[in-house]
């Protein structure tokens, strides 16, 4: 890797397993721990074998190896001859011995018990190429396994990309026991006192039995307010212990090399054939899950894996009753999959979802019931957006209708959530509606947009309105949650044509910024990862409507991912930092900001 700076060529070919930016990150925490550990020390002349002529000089030996020019200034200078010898600064030639073959090794025990998972186990990965690297610099073999993992499927010999994957799935619930310590020794034929043998993991491992004679690393975390440091205490067996803290990478990266290093996992495709082809997608309120029409009339919502190895969670699906037809799709905030759908026969909404204080589980109702605008428009294609809040200890079921209203079914239940008009971006987070819409007596198309949250009393929210002009059409971001406050989440809103007002708290105007879209780049939601940067970016569907794009606060757009067919709908999480889309031939998949990788992919009916 030539763009390592000099001080990590050593390592070198270990650190060549990883990308660039993970190889500088892991590569400052392998320069410290190499300098902690020490090299590995050669045997010495004295340690024997079949002396092999001479390999170098050395202040120290017998005389028949001291060297002629040491002789000639006895014959030329006898006193300075006599201080030399007194001072040890004479030089002598060096015998070299041939070592045996078995040679030396060094061998590497990992504890993945509880108190070793997440951060600490980046010193584990750091400590491995150490280690490796000073048994091949010392001429020595390298040996490593898990405490907690049989011996007999370990140990491993090499540090790549396969023994480190598996590395990655040894995580146990359990700490580690004596027997499990006393099946490796034996195993591996530690003796009464090993040469190289480091224990590495927490401070409990100094009190297993049999590990007395052994050297150990101990890693914790440090506790302290904002710390993001890992504390690391290098105990050889036989020399005095030494201190490093180590400062953890972004957070992204953390996360990277804990769960895909080498950027080589990729979603399993899952396999559909039961509901034919997927028609439409969107995502729920508060952008937890996929919301999915079938052509069959079908609909399923879907949770997104968080990685690549993640199982795939089975889809929540709703059947389509005989004669009816789903008009709105989402997720109860209580819980549970949101069905709306319309009986022509019989002229009546049917809601289906165990919703608290009513009765049943299908609620019906009939169309003289419902709020005048929604007695005929119901007709949306794709299906509309649903959601519910508690008002009064009652959970009413709200609607995004075609005229994009948001307004509750019932006409009696407009005195609980008034309509909001003009509504283009919805999110539901912990109890609250964040929106923005376009509600004003006057003409709404020469209003300015405003962002507002409804918390679940009515009007005890905020509603502010926005500096931009147009449309209005707005995206929520994903943000990470704070206890302790509840700003506006990210929002990005078209202010003019190729032009977005884009902020990280939508609470706070003053924060916004003008971002510029070249023309052809079709804006389809809002980046916010890593979750601390400073201005979220824009993510836009290329010209060729196939090629997704990040367009941060200068304008150029950054290549994020490629579909494999032209893109017919797409979405990005305001929850999640997830990106979904449909391609023409059905295939729907979810690519996540974090691991830059597919966590989903289906071909309902078809071949991936």
């Amino acid at each position: 890797m030539s763009t390592l700076p000099e001080a990590l060529r050593p390592w070198a070919a270990q650190l060549s397993l990883f990308s660039e930016d993970l190889a500088l990150s892991l590569g400052h925490h392998v320069a410290r721990l190499a300098a902690a550990l020490g090299p590995l020390r050669a045997r010495n002349e004295l340690e024997g074998g079949e002396p092999q002529g001479y390999d170098g000089l050395s202040r120290r030996g017998s005389p028949e190896r001291l060297l002629m020019s040491e002789w000639l200034m006895a014959l030329e200078a006898p006193d300075e001859f006599v201080r030399r010898a007194a001072f040890g600064e004479q030089s002598f030639l060096r015998t070299a011995f041939r070592q045996p073959q078995s040679g030396r090794r060094t061998v590497a025990l990992l504890d993945a018990g509880p108190d070793q998972l997440g951060s600490p186990r980046i010193a584990h990965l750091a400590l491995l190429v150490v280690l490796a690297r000073r048994a091949e610099a010392a001429g020595a073999t390298f040996s490593w396994g898990v405490l907690q993992s049989p011996p007999k499927k370990q140990p491993f010999s090499t540090v790549d990309a396969a023994a480190i994957g598996q590395w990655l799935k040894s995580a146990n619930a359990a700490p580690p026991l004596q027997a499990q310590l006393a099946a490796w020794r034996e195993v591996l034929e530690l003796g009464r006192a090993p040469e190289d043998v480091w224990l590495v993991g927490g401070a409990r491992l100094a009190r297993l039995p049999g590990a007395e004679d052994l050297s150990r690393v101990a890693v914790d975390e440090v506790v302290a307010p904002g710390a993001r440091q890992l504390s690391v205490e290098v105990r050889p067996a036989s020399r005095p212990a030494r201190q490093v803290v180590l400062d953890l990478p972004p957070a992204p990266q953390c996360v990277r090399l804990l769960r895909d290093p080498f950027a080589a996992a990729v979603a399993a495709p899952v396999l559909d054939a039961s509901n034919g082809a997927v028609r439409s997608i969107h995502f729920s309120a508060d952008g937890l899950r996929l919301m999915m029409a079938y052509a069959n009339g079908s609909v399923s919502a879907q949770v997104l894996p968080q990685s690549p190895r993640d199982t795939v969670p089975k889809p929540k699906r709703f059947l389509l009753p005989s004669g009816e037809r789903v008009v709105a799709t989402g997720w109860r905030r209580t819980g549970g999959l949101l069905v709306v759908t319309w009986n022509q026969a019989r002229l009546c909404l049917g809601v289906y979802g165990t919703l608290r204080g009513r009765q049943g589980h299908v609620w019906t109702i009939p169309h003289t019931a419902l709020v005048e605008p929604l007695r005929f428009p119901l007709t949306g294609e794709p299906p509309l957006l649903a959601l519910s809040l508690m008002r009064e200890g009652r959970e009413s079921v709200l609607v995004l209708d075609s005229t994009h209203t948001l307004r509750p079914l019932l006409g009696d239940e407009r005195s609980l959530v008034q309509p909001l008009r003009g509504v283009t971006a919805l999110f539901e987070r912990r109890g609250g509606l964040f929106f923005v819409d376009r509600d004003r007596q006057e003409d709404r198309g020469m209003a300015m947009p405003r962002a507002g949250c409804l918390l679940p009393n009515a009007f005890d929210g905020w509603i502010q309105t926005l500096p931009v002009e147009g449309s209005g059409e707005a995206y929520f971001g994903h943000a990470k949650d704070s206890a302790q406050k509840d700003p506006g989440p990210p929002l990005a809103v078209r202010h003019q044509p190729g032009r977005w007002w884009v902020t990280r708290d939508s609470h706070d105007e003053k924060q916004g910024v003008m971002v510029t879209v070249a023309e052809g780049l079709r804006v389809v939601g809002l980046c916010c990862w890593p979750v601390e940067t400073a201005r979220p970016g824009l993510v836009v569907l290329g010209q060729d409507e196939r090629t997704f794009y990040r367009v941060p606060a200068d304008g150029v757009p950054e290549f994020l991912v490629t579909a494999p067919a032209r893109v017919v709908t797409s979405c990005v999480s305001p929850a999640q930092p997830v990106l979904a889309w449909l391609t023409e031939k059905g295939e729907v998949c979810g690519w996540s900001f974090q691991h830059r990788a597919l966590v989903y992919r289906s071909m309902p009916g078809g071949k991936p």
